[in-house]
């Protein structure tokens, strides 16, 4: 993945240029425009690049884990409590048990807590 180190860019840009008498709006402007400034290529003369592109870099990032929305495996951090998902205690009748695990779990969970099994 190409990656732009805008950081990198700003500090070369601010250690070569003088800032007495500007405005960060100034400064800000003139820090867009010498980025677009065309300069010689990694290829030679004849290929011209704006400046941008030299700070560009390829980097390698791990995939991202995608959360899936339909299957819950339990991690271990929610625990068997009979207060799950709120401070008071539920009423005996607003519970169920899974039919894969015998745990009891709440009428309105998606997935049991104990084996994550999804729940008509």
């Amino acid at each position: 993945m190409k990656v732009f180190d805008g950081r990198k860019a700003a500090e070369d840009y601010m250690a070569a240029h003088t800032l007495t008498f500007s405005t960060p709006d100034l400064t800000l402007k003139r820090f867009a425009f010498w980025l677009g400034d065309m300069v010689p290529g990694p290829g030679g003369k004849e290929d011209a690049v704006p400046r941008m592109y030299t700070y560009v870099e390829e980097k390698d990032f791990a995939p991202a884990s995608i959360v899936d929305e339909d299957n819950y495996t339990p991690s271990g951090a929610v625990r068997q409590t009979a207060l799950y998902g709120s401070a008071a205690a539920e009423p005996e009748g607003d519970a169920k048990f899974c039919p894969e695990c015998g745990t009891r779990i709440s009428r309105a969970a998606k997935f049991c807590t104990g084996c994550g099994t999804v729940q008509d």
